[in-house]
């Protein structure tokens, strides 16, 4: 038995490990259904290219999306200690201001506006580079610019001002707009996963206990509370009870935690007799209102060796591989998407709503056709879609792979800004600074121009960026499944702390605000009072 059960190791659930742990009057109990992070991928920068291929993840697909021509995503969810902050590209960025402050003013969430999870974000941050107003330099996590940048990059910010976007040198500091350097969760040349950050430092405290390779099937409820969860430590093994005195807290991500909650009889009660399951409480919000970004690139042909392609051949991946256990310096230590910014698609939307990624290499997550020289990539998501998609159950059987429908575009204006963000990049990647670079536009081709093509190579092409959220909202209606405090509605003992519960994905990448989540979700379960609002200047101040 342990005071607190936490159902999954993601980035919110290794925060939470580490926060309730530290009275040593709490005994938790840590639940993870992958395995330690041991492989080397994790640990190393680049590495990350190599997980979205299915190393430590579930092995999951989307439903046909009916909008863009029953196109099926394949959807990594990690399955690892750590969850999706071991194995992304560890791009660290936090959204808009004015994402949080329509939480508390549009979702009527108090205590979640902008001023008030600042001081969450710097207190999770190890900043090497800044502390002032945005940012924090004692916390756990490590967060640090690139290592090592290739001349491409200038070129890129060059290209971005010749189009009138500025250069900005922190993406989460006063001011969100521009073209920079992302600041990485990454510390000494190493991936700063969750796990790293969190859980290494206190491996020896006697309170937490951190269990992998055990597979939830169900949380346990009993006269209107959650007195456990039931596991299986292999397939096919038997079922066990594991009692939590106080809270049983899952933290499963956007996709693992409404698929929980649905096996635990806890969800729209027509969906789960559907399937076979016994409804235990009526909750329709589960799995709905989940929002994902979708991201679309140019993939251009470089003039000569201006990216890391050529690093594929043997004897320069023998090389890099020296270059990053010598000097902690290369290829090995890039994240290879260290660059971007954030622009409008929308002239008149009130903060950007497209983010680039300049990925330093062709393809470098799915590949394409082989080029004569090495090749450069520019995403483009639009950061604020309308449409709301759902996780539902594919059987009442745990080991099912969940039925995951993002319902991309399934609002039109999602589309249109989408199309609007690749033109952007293109244009971008066609401006004179980047001349010297870039030889020709690869993808989506000079042959597609009007919208109808870009509709039909975006169908083709485009890819998730792994940034699902929503689907435990936080909220106050009928469809909301957790209070502002967390607390499952209608449930006793029982919370979600993790991306599943944000009423809107924020707009940028997500690993830091499920970071950020998790530490204020750790006052809340504690019961402590919230950190002190932040004060600042800038235009980030909404």
């Amino acid at each position: 038995m342990a005071d607190y059960i936490i159902v999954g190791a993601g980035p919110a659930g290794c925060v939470l490990a580490n926060r309730l742990s530290e009275d040593p009057s709490n005994s938790v109990l840590l639940l993870e259904a992958g395995g330690k992070d041991w492989h080397p991928y994790i640990h190393m920068p680049a590495g990350f290219a190599k997980m979205t291929k299915g190393i430590a993840s579930w092995g999951w697909s989307t439903v046909p999306q009916r909008n863009m021509k029953d196109r099926v995503f394949w959807y990594t969810q990690a399955k690892v200690v750590g969850g999706g902050s071991s194995i992304n590209a560890q791009i660290y960025t936090r959204g808009n201001a004015r994402d949080y402050d329509a939480w508390e003013k549009d979702e009527g969430l108090a205590g979640w506006g902008y001023r008030d999870v600042l001081p969450y974000f710097k207190r999770a941050e190890n900043n090497q580079r800044f502390a002032n107003d945005f940012h924090g330099d004692q916390g756990p996590l490590g967060v640090s610019n690139p290592i090592s940048p290739l001349p491409i990059c200038e070129a890129y910010f060059r290209a971005g001002q010749e189009m009138g976007i500025p250069f900005n040198p922190d993406f989460n500091g006063a001011s969100q707009e521009g073209v920079g350097y992302y600041q990485l969760t990454q510390k000494n040349a190493r991936r700063s996963s969750a796990s790293v950050a969190y859980l290494k430092p206190i491996g020896t405290r006697k309170n937490l206990t951190v269990r992998t390779d055990v597979l939830v099937t169900r949380i346990v409820v009993e006269k209107g509370r959650a007195i456990g969860v039931e596991v299986v430590d292999r397939p096919g093994g038997e079922k066990t009870i594991l009692r939590a005195e106080r809270e049983v807290i899952v933290s499963s991500g956007a996709i693992g935690s409404p698929k929980l909650l649905m096996q635990s009889g806890i969800g729209p009660a027509d969906h789960l007799k559907s399937v076979g399951v016994t409804p235990v409480h009526d909750l329709p919000g589960v799995g709905s209102n989940m929002q994902d970004h979708l991201d679309l690139f140019v993939i251009a042909e470089c003039t000569g060796d201006h990216t890391y392609d050529n690093y594929a051949k043997l004897h320069r991946t023998l090389w890099a591989g020296l270059q990053y256990l010598l000097l902690k310096k290369g290829p090995v230590a890039s994240s290879l998407f260290e660059t971007g910014g954030f622009w409008y698609a929308d002239p008149t939307a009130a903060s950007p709503d497209i983010q680039f990624h300049l990925g330093l290499g062709s393809g470098i997550e799915a590949g394409v056709e082989k080029l004569n020289n090495p090749g450069v990539t520019l995403n483009s998501a639009f950061l604020r879609p309308r449409s709301r998609g759902t996780v539902r159950l594919k059987s009442a059987d745990p080991a099912d792979h969940p039925l995951i429908d993002p319902n991309y575009w399934s609002d039109p204006y999602d589309r249109d800004m989408s199309i609007k963000g690749l033109r952007l990049a293109r244009e971008i990647m066609r401006q004179k600074a980047l001349q010297p670079y870039v030889l020709r536009e690869v993808l989506p081709g000079p042959n597609l121009q009007n919208d109808a093509e870009l509709f039909d190579y975006a169908c083709r092409t485009s890819k998730t960026d792994h940034h699902p959220v929503g689907t435990c909202r936080m909220g106050h209606d009928a469809m909301a499944v957790v209070t502002p405090d967390l607390r499952l509605r209608g449930i006793d003992g029982l919370r979600v702390c993790d991306a599943s519960v944000m009423p809107r994905v924020p707009s940028s990448n997500t690993n830091a605000p499920t970071i950020m989540v998790g530490e204020k979700g750790a006052d809340l379960i504690l019961g402590r009072e919230p950190l002190p609002p932040a004060v600042f200047k800038g235009n980030q101040a909404a």
